[in-house]
């Protein structure tokens, strides 16, 4: 915790507390005892960001898992060979009770039911002996540390992102954007999750264009999601080398619109269904209908890279306080940034002033969306 620019302080420790409370009522809503937490996104944030168990990153869980009672008590569950660590550097402070077995003989069920007895427990994986139980919801809404937090990582991610599209060159490989963005994300204490540093016909041919053999000639895509404390931010921005091809331009320009009505119709209460219908009138008002159906367009991120995407049916809705990324595409073409929605406003998160943008009116307001840096 020495180098979280926001520390354990009180506010911290009062936004951990509030949340085991969550917890223990959800518990008490669902005639449960207790539920083991060992997914990531869940421990980061019941834990306010504090604490992150995996040593393998691809991993949805770690060598540790959280157990939280109806009554509030709470323990985290690991092994001899990663107890001390774990006290040292993630627990500490937090007032959360070690359970401790041994690395060759743990028998997760038998801590659990040390613990809980004959009562019900659930877990977040499906966990053997426990009922499957999801908490997604008791994340939807940000708490004020939570946005706080990621306006900090916003702030950086954009920052990394504005020095590494200025060093893209002609004849850079994809690996090499690569690197260059995880070098600049790492070094501010921000982990990537997602890469597609892409370039030509591989960014408008493939809707994930993760890296590969690629390498550079005309036009180049900085697309990423990176995360800390847990919270995630998604951004995308292009580079051009000379003329580009007029039908990307074009459809650049067709879903600078589409984020502009997105960006409209992001409020509270608004569902994912609803919202899933902007995108679609907005692609037929501007000649391409249908296309909101080659690709996802955004939704909810928070903990996850997308919470949820607007889709047809979709009952999810937008709370008062939460993080949302739009990426209206079509074709490679996409325009991506984070939002906080706040107090009725929406807030961009991750923005790039140094570099170009294209504004959009729409019923009477502006939308700023990124434009292509050309070189």
């Amino acid at each position: 915790m020495k180098d979280d620019p926001f520390g354990l302080d009180k506010d911290r420790l009062a936004e951990l507390s509030a949340k085991r409370r969550k917890v223990a009522a959800f518990l008490a809503e669902e005639g449960l005892d207790a539920i083991l937490i060992a997914r990531h996104e869940n421990i980061a944030w019941l834990t306010a960001g504090l604490v992150d168990v995996r040593v393998g990153m691809l991993r949805e869980s770690g060598p540790a898992c959280l157990l939280i009672t109806r009554e509030g008590a709470a323990y985290y569950l690991t092994t001899n060979n990663e107890a001390q660590r774990l006290a040292d550097e993630e627990f500490a402070g937090l007032g959360f009770e070690p359970v401790v077995k041994p690395w060759h003989a743990n028998d997760l069920r038998a801590s659990v039911n040390s613990i809980v007895g004959s009562g019900i427990a659930a877990g977040d994986m499906g966990q053997e002996g426990c009922r499957t139980a999801s908490i997604q919801r008791l994340r939807s809404e940000l708490t004020y540390g939570e946005a706080e937090r990621y306006r900090w990582l916003g702030w950086h991610a954009a920052e990394a992102a504005a020095v590494v599209l200025r060093r893209f060159e002609p004849g850079m490989s994809e690996r090499a954007l690569q690197a260059m963005l995880a070098e600049q994300l790492i070094g501010r204490g921000i982990l990537p999750s997602v890469y597609l540093t892409s370039t030509d016909a591989r960014v408008t041919q493939y809707p994930h264009p993760v890296p590969r053999a690629g390498v550079l000639k005309q036009l180049g895509m900085l697309c990423f999601c990176a995360r800390r404390w847990g919270l995630t931010v998604s951004m995308t921005r292009f580079v051009g080398f000379g003329p580009l091809p007029a039908v990307f331009e074009e459809h650049l320009a067709v879903v600078t619109q589409v984020n502009a009505h997105l960006l409209g119709a992001t409020r509270e209460g608004a569902t994912s269904d609803a919202l899933f219908a902007v995108a679609k009138q907005a692609y037929a008002l501007l000649g391409h209908a249908g296309a909101e159906l080659l690709h996802h367009q955004g939704g909810a991120t928070g903990y996850l890279e997308r919470e949820w995407f607007a889709r047809p049916g979709g009952a999810e809705r937008i709370t008062a306080q939460q993080a949302l990324a739009w990426n209206p595409n079509l074709r490679g073409a996409k325009v991506e940034d984070t939002y906080l929605l706040q107090g009725g406003e929406l807030k961009l998160l991750t923005a790039t002033p140094e570099l170009p943008s294209v504004t959009t009116t729409l019923n009477g307001s502006e939308y700023r969306s990124a434009d292509i840096l050309r070189r």
